[in-house]
């Protein structure tokens, strides 16, 4: 199984948003949102939560997330 870490806090500071705002921004719930950050490396994410943050960021889900080796 593999890691992904989602870049989430450079693209927010890249648009100077803050968590809160990328929550808002893309439907998601905060908490989620927080927890994505705050974690380094994920191994389970919920793919529509990525896909709607992406799209808050006007990115692809790929350009969103980084594959991170095991």
């Amino acid at each position: 199984m593999g890691y992904v870490r989602l870049r989430i806090r450079e693209l927010a500071q890249q648009k100077g948003w803050t968590l809160k705002e990328v929550a808002d921004r893309s439907g998601v719930n905060y908490n989620t949102v927080k927890s994505y950050v705050q974690r380094d490396v994920l191994n389970t994410v919920d793919l529509s939560a990525v896909y709607k943050i992406a799209r808050s960021f006007d990115v692809t889900i790929e350009e969103l997330m980084e594959l991170v080796e095991e």
